[in-house]
Order: structure tokens, then C-alpha cells, then sequence
């Protein structure tokens, strides 16, 4: 049995803490919301999940110093947004070792980083991990089975966590590329509004399945062009996240998309959601990474202009139908 804190007490973190504590693990809840440390400690419900029910034993506090104190792994729940202050109040409680897996995704719009790389900058002395793949927290607290990626600086960590995780109805596979599973599972949103953009404007599955493929294409370029395996990028925490994020109505982020498709600004669709659409805090942060590296990202460029420059949504999709034109892929030779 291991202790275990999950930090952030949103869906996904608790649908994680339901998870490990079915797997026989000492669990503690940490928020700083203290409303959501009270309700939970009084009902053992969670907002948004109506079907889970938290057990008795499970430990809720609005004190990092109780949370982080003796934990074997702490699991970084908090949307993207939010990691780095928090982990700048974490830091004071955070021991020399300290094993914290990231299962936030996105990118930090001012720096251009990623979250793991945030962690490790402000624990500096941690082990920073990631947990990532295509996973609803909606079907992880039901049970339904689901399988992610555990990526760490070194196999032996990437084990610990895989077998933490490992359930009858939760498969963890080990990865070493870090960069690459969080370029995946942050760019994805991106293309997620798309996708939703996509469906308010009345488009098929004809679209749908243009954008995944083209946009997963673009994640890659990106990826490979930082430094993240092309392998990584057709697995659980690329194409795997892409298709779920892009289908599924559990995804804030194509709920928002096609709410703007339908003609809602940017914050009208946020505000229906009310839940942290980490599509809109990622995209400019993967234009400005596409920029910085030179890489080529249409999707993306045009998902920012109807975000941010008031672009109509049907233009931004005759402006990719009309780009100019080329080989699906230039690396394959024609023959001589």
C-alpha cells in the first residue's frame, strides 16, 4: 500500500483518487478551494461525477503541509492553468525525491513550457512524472476500462507508477518520452475545438476525421521538432487522446468548439462549459511554440484567429480547405 495526495479536487483528480484507493492505497485530497474540501468531507460526492461515491476513509484537507507530509507520490491534478502557482506553494513541503506525477495538460502561454518542465523548475530536487492518455474522467470513475502512458526520466519510476495505476479496468503501458506525451496531450485540445468548431457549423464526419488526421499530423511536427519521439505521437497519449478529445462529448473542449461554431465568442462558450477549457489556454501557446521552431500549423493558426482576432469560424475553415497545394507527405519519393 502506498500513500498517495492527489493535488486538485476537479473530476479527473478525483476520478484518479477513486481509482487508487480501489487499488488498496492510503489517499488524501488536497484543494484550495475550501467550499470543495467541505462538501466532499459532508456528502463524499463530487460535483460534475453524480455516479462516484467517496469512501469514508478517504482524507480531505485545504493544507498542503498535511497532504504533501509523508506521501510517496503526489498525483498534480490541477488544471494547467494553475500549476505553477500552486507548485510555488508546494514547494516549502516538497522533499528531496519527491515522486509528482503530472496529469494536468497543457502549455504555459507566458514561457512556452511544459508542465512537467514547470515542476521541475520549481521543486527543483523532485521526480517529476506524467500520467496521460485517452481517458474521461466521467468513464474512469464508472469503471468503463481505459489504458494511458506513465513517461519518466528512468524505467524504474515509470514502473512504480505503472504498477500504482494498474487495475482490472485501468492499463498503464511505460514511456521514456516525457516531452512528447505532454505536447500530445496539450495540443490535442487545440484540435479538439476545432473538431467542435467543426460540428456547430453543421460539418460531417467526412471533416472530423480530416482534422484528427491532418491535426495529429501537425502535433507531430511540432513534437519531433522539440524533441519528442515520432513513436510517441501515434500512441495512447497522441492520436489515442486526439480521437477520444475530438468524439467524445465528455471533451469541455469540443463542447466549447462547437458552441462557437453555432456563433458564441470565445468566453460565451466558456462560460456554458463551466468547466477550464485548456484548448483555449494551449492555443496560443502552440502557435507560439510553431513559430519559435518554424514548424507549419494551419489548424492551429486558424483555431487562434477565430479565438482571439474575431475570425468567423466558416471563413477559418474555406481558409484551411484553400490552402495552397501539396503532397500529403514530402518525405515520400515519387519514382524516377
Amino acid at each position: 500500500m502506498a500513500k498517495i495526495s492527489i493535488m486538485g479536487a476537479g473530476t479527473w483528480g478525483m476520478s484518479l483518487a477513486s481509482l487508487l484507493h480501489g487499488n488498496g492505497h492510503e489517499i488524501a485530497v488536497w484543494s484550495a478551494v475550501e467550499n470543495e474540501i467541505i462538501s466532499m468531507k459532508e456528502t463524499h460526492r463530487v460535483k460534475n461525477l453524480p455516479d462516484l461515491v467517496l469512501p469514508e476513509d478517504m482524507v480531505f484537507t485545504c493544507s498542503l503541509e498535511e497532504a504533501m507530509s509523508g506521501r510517496d507520490m503526489l498525483v498534480m491534478a490541477v488544471p494547467s492553468i494553475y500549476v505553477r502557482q500552486t507548485a510555488r506553494r508546494m514547494a516549502p513541503y516538497c522533499r528531496f525525491g519527491q515522486l509528482v506525477v503530472n496529469v494536468a495538460k497543457g502549455i504555459e502561454e507566458s514561457t512556452l513550457m511544459t508542465l512537467s518542465a514547470i515542476l521541475e523548475e520549481e521543486f527543483l530536487e523532485a521526480n517529476v512524472a506524467v500520467l496521460s492518455g485517452p481517458s474521461h474522467a466521467e468513464e474512469v470513475s464508472r469503471g468503463l476500462p481505459t489504458t494511458c502512458v506513465a513517461g519518466a526520466r528512468n524505467q524504474r519510476t515509470a514502473v512504480y507508477i505503472q504498477n500504482l495505476f494498474m487495475s482490472p479496468v485501468f492499463r498503464v503501458y511505460t514511456s521514456p518520452d516525457i516531452l512528447g506525451i505532454e505536447i500530445g496531450g496539450a495540443l490535442k485540445n487545440v484540435i479538439a475545438l476545432a473538431a467542435g468548431i467543426a460540428d456547430g457549423l453543421g460539418f460531417g464526419d467526412n471533416t472530423k476525421a480530416a482534422l484528427i488526421t491532418r491535426g495529429i499530423y501537425e502535433i507531430m511536427a511540432l513534437g519531433t521538432a522539440m524533441g519528442g519521439k515520432p513513436q510517441t505521437f501515434g500512441g495512447l497519449s497522441g492520436i489515442g487522446d486526439l480521437i477520444v478529445t475530438c468524439a467524445s462529448m465528455h471533451s469541455r473542449n469540443r463542447r466549447a468548439g462547437i458552441l462557437i461554431g453555432k456563433g458564441y465568442s470565445m468566453q460565451e462558450a466558456m462560460d456554458e462549459v463551466q468547466m477550464v477549457v485548456e484548448g483555449v489556454y494551449s492555443a496560443k501557446a502552440g502557435y507560439g511554440l510553431a513559430q519559435k521552431y518554424g514548424i507549419e500549423m494551419p489548424i492551429v493558426e486558424e483555431v487562434n484567429q477565430v479565438l482571439f482576432e474575431g475570425k468567423a469560424a466558416k471563413d477559418a475553415v474555406l481558409d484551411l480547405m484553400q490552402r495552397h497545394r501539396k503532397n500529403e507527405s514530402s518525405d515520400l519519393p515519387w519514382p524516377q
